[in-house]
């Protein structure tokens, strides 16, 4: 990494490049602040080839997104480069940043936006269809599969919200709920009063030809033919690093994640968190959104620094022309002045 100098602090370090990452880094470059961006280079939604739902990006892809993020901010005079943090170290003041590389770095204020990682459940086929024809999101993917056989992997119970959800899209709706266990009567009846099926047969594999869900096969050897298949992977917040300052955590309903407050600063000052990796429910323009409230506060905060070095700079220069003054009163010579 020839950018960074390990001598010279960084204003801020954001770590992870992606909608929220960038978009901090956009903001806090434009503000003329010294903002370096550590990125591994693989985005959540890279095994998308498009994303629904940004408003003027509306089936862009996400990866010519990012790339034109780093072409923004970098053209802002921010510094975007490829690595991925080891650890982070709380300083007096500001924070140290090791990288797999072992490359220090400091900065006064740190954003963490790295996202969350899927884990998948483990039925064939299923992993290779990811971000094609097996999606996650109704509010992202949705109107594309309007009409259509639509299908709910389901593996849990609240994920059978999910089908609640896409019924608005097709009036073809089917829960393939093996993965569940039994479903709760009161569930059930829900279920069956909006005209969505449940097949309780557990799924073997996931077909398909090329890039196209054509349906599931299921263990007792029946299929089932379909266009599109939802499902619900384990979500954990990829937070390696707040966890290595103690960042607060709270419960969410996808499990215990990082607190923040309206700024996304976390219970660490001068630390802040951005997208998934502090909201699990962060679309694309959400995770935008949050990296500018974060890139906002942090450069008011840093005004605030700015406005209390220049005042103390101001009262040294006063001290030192009172000496003077006084000296010149003495009839001395400032140096004399100051030794006497």
């Amino acid at each position: 990494m020839t950018s960074t100098d390990s001598t010279i602090p960084w204003d801020v370090v954001i770590v992870g490049g992606g909608a929220a990452g960038l978009s901090a880094a956009l903001i806090l470059a434009r503000a003329r602040r010294r903002v370096l961006v550590l990125d591994g280079g693989e985005p959540r939604n890279r095994f998308a080839p498009h994303m629904h739902g940004v408003l003027s990006r509306d089936g862009y892809s996400p990866l010519d997104l990012v790339a034109d993020g780093r072409r923004e901010v970098r053209a802002a005079d921010g510094v975007v480069e490829t690595a991925r943090v080891a650890t982070i170290t709380a300083l007096e003041p500001g924070f140290e940043l090791v990288t797999e590389a072992g490359e220090s770095i400091r900065a006064s204020r740190v954003v963490v936006a790295t996202g969350i990682r899927d884990t998948l459940s483990d039925v064939p086929g299923l992993a290779e269809q990811w971000g094609r024809g097996v999606v996650v999101c109704p509010y992202c993917d949705g109107y594309e599969a309007r009409g259509k056989h639509i299908g709910v992997l389901s593996a849990s119970l609240p994920g059978l919200h999910k089908a609640h959800m896409l019924r608005s899209y097709s009036p073809r709706v089917t829960v393939l709920s093996g993965l569940v266990g039994e479903i709760p009567a009161e569930e059930s009846r829900a279920l069956t009063a909006r005209g969505i099926r449940v097949d309780d047969r557990p799924v073997a594999r996931v077909l398909s030809e090329g890039d196209r869900v054509t349906g599931v096969e299921f263990t007792d050897g029946g299929t089932l033919a379909l266009d599109v298949l939802f499902t619900d992977p384990a979500m954990t917040p990829i937070d390696d690093l707040l966890r290595q300052l103690g960042a607060e955590r709270i419960d969410t309903p996808a499990g215990p994640w990082t607190r923040t407050d309206a700024a996304q600063q976390t219970s660490v000052p001068g630390l802040y968190a951005a997208g998934n990796v502090a909201n699990p429910a962060a679309l694309v323009p959400v995770a935008m959104a949050e990296g500018v409230a974060a890139a906002t506060a942090i450069n008011a905060g840093l005004v605030l620094d700015d406005i209390a070095a220049a005042l103390a700079a101001l009262a040294v220069d006063e001290e030192l022309a009172a000496d003077e003054e006084l000296a010149s009163g003495r009839g001395l010579t400032s140096d004399e002045g100051r030794a006497s």
